[in-house]
């Protein structure tokens, strides 16, 4: 059983959750969970197009993706800003020293938010169309 639309549902839903976490001034969760929101948007699309991939980099992914289908440079760029948030937003030792939400601010959310908005509508684009 292909479980793309579920992937991609789980993208969608992780998305709204860092749209509110935004709304809380927690950055750092913003750009976490915008990593996974593509990430598994990216997923679903390879899953669709019965595309096996392993592990988590948006990057690495798209560029596997990219060897059956048509991936624009700028879905990739995105992919790319989104790979760097997936383990300093996270753990005090990404960083000399503080805490993740010592380095994450509202402009860095906003930007997450728009590159995990426009990887997944790619996918979706993909998968519906």
């Amino acid at each position: 059983m292909n479980r793309y639309k579920d992937w991609l549902d789980q993208a969608e839903r992780d998305l709204e959750k860092a749209r509110l976490d935004k709304e809380h001034a927690y950055h750092e969760w913003v750009c976490f969970t915008c990593q996974q929101a593509a990430e598994k948007a990216v997923k679903a699309l390879c899953m669709k197009v019965n595309l096996g991939v392993w592990g988590h980099s948006i990057t690495a992914i798209l560029r596997s993706l990219s060897e059956v289908m048509d991936v624009p440079e700028d879905i990739i760029s995105f992919g790319q800003a989104l790979d760097a948030f997936y383990i300093p937003t996270r753990y005090p030792n990404g960083f000399d020293m503080g805490k993740p939400a010592d380095y994450y601010n509202e402009k860095m959310s906003v930007e997450a938010l728009y590159a995990a908005d426009t990887i997944i509508g790619f996918c979706k684009d993909h998968i519906v169309g």
